[in-house]
């Protein structure tokens, strides 16, 4: 082989690393085209949502007290005054995530403010997010984690610290965090246990872990509903997809439902709902 033939080969070589190993640049986002969008880390950008799975916040029910708490605490920042992070903990179908963008929804009409769901998975990229909203001070962000927990050994509880803290940086006020999380700690008892019962000193052990959860300054519970909150949900949701069914078959088939689903929640009542709309 020819030096010519070498050094075409070489630079071929080259180009081709240069291209597997390019770092993503970028994306310039029109924040006209949609206010819900979805963290895309691989190229760093922000994919819009055309149509939000919002529902109406008049829908949501047996929750108003939570609705009442999040409402003024979102409303408040979308209008520019200091709020807390929201961490939304407690059982699985009875709203939490629902809640969040249903608000998001209604506030989003009148204030220039943007609904962005990172994936748990993608929490270590946290900070390039930042880097990407900081210059945008003319609009509010809320950073939402639906289903967010950690395991053992996970480290990537501390890239949160950005955000509800910040660092060295000061921490942006124009973004907020929403979480929510089937656990109040955010960390399986039996880890925490673990390293209470293994470590010199238990307290310090696990208190970076544990206090992650008091990082956020409000903090809202939600569990399990009793029979006529379910079937409130059941009847709201008949009557806004016009569903003519007497009201007494409607409920009867409601908690047939929820027996085989073994429990009632808001989620159960909307698959209730969807398996009889035609």
């Amino acid at each position: 082989m020819t030096d010519e033939k070498i050094i075409t080969l070489l630079e071929r070589m080259a180009s081709a690393l240069e291209q597997i190993s390019a770092v993503p640049k970028e994306q310039n986002t029109d924040w006209e085209s949609s206010r819900t969008l979805i963290w895309q880390p691989a190229t760093l950008s922000l994919k819009h949502v055309k149509s939000p799975s919002a529902l109406p916040l008049t829908l949501l029910k047996g929750i108003d007290h939570n609705a009442d708490i999040l409402f003024e605490n979102t409303k408040r920042f979308a209008r520019g005054a200091p709020a807390n992070n929201a961490l939304l903990w407690g059982s699985r179908g009875t709203g939490k995530s629902s809640i969040v963008k249903s608000i998001h929804r209604e506030l989003s009409k009148t204030y220039p403010l943007y609904l962005i769901e990172i994936h748990r998975e993608d929490i270590s990229t946290l900070s390039a997010l930042l880097d990407l909203l900081r210059p945008e001070t003319d609009k509010r962000f809320i950073l939402f984690c639906d289903d967010l927990s950690f395991q053992n050994d996970d480290m990537d509880y501390k890239s949160l610290k950005t955000v509800l803290d910040g660092g060295v940086e000061e921490k942006p006020a124009h973004i907020l965090l929403y979480a929510t999380s089937n656990r109040r700690h955010l960390m399986p008892r039996d880890m925490i246990e673990n390293e209470r019962s293994s470590a010199i000193h238990p307290g310090e052990a696990v208190e970076e872990k544990v206090s992650l959860s008091d990082r956020f300054g409000l903090w809202l519970g939600f569990h399990p509903c009793n029979q006529e909150t379910y079937l409130e949900m059941v009847r709201a949701y008949a009557a806004h997809f016009n569903i003519d069914i007497p009201r007494e078959n409607l409920e009867k088939s409601a908690l047939e439902w929820s027996i085989t689903r073994g429990s009632r929640s808001g989620r159960v009542a909307w698959q209730f709902i969807q398996s009889i709309r035609t």
